[in-house]
């Protein structure tokens, strides 16, 4: 009797495509105190004194800045907060936020 020889299975794993990533974006403004910007990039996206210093002058000098890169929803969270913590205290300081490419 003829043996019969059948292809190995090859199972495919799928893998969860990652989610789209957003960034946050820091918009400068000439009414927002550097140390107020300092303190809102610490308080909301942990940044140390010198990371949040580094961005807040990028924002300056550039007219705006990448803070961090986070899924679409903690992007937008994060965002709408530091600029509500800035609506709170009166200054018009924006973060905003777009898809990574």
């Amino acid at each position: 009797m003829p043996e019969t020889v059948s292809p190995p299975r090859v199972e495919e794993v799928v893998k969860p495509a990652r989610p789209p990533l957003h960034k946050v974006i820091l918009l400068n403004d000439d009414y927002t105190p550097r140390n107020f910007v300092v303190r809102v990039l610490k308080a909301e996206f942990r940044m140390d004194e010198g990371g949040a210093s580094r961005v807040m002058l990028t924002a300056h000098q550039r007219g705006s800045c990448v803070v961090a890169v986070f899924t679409r929803e903690i992007a937008e969270e994060k965002a709408a907060r530091a600029t509500d913590m800035a609506g709170r205290e009166g200054y018009p300081l924006r973060f905003t936020t777009e898809p990574e490419n």
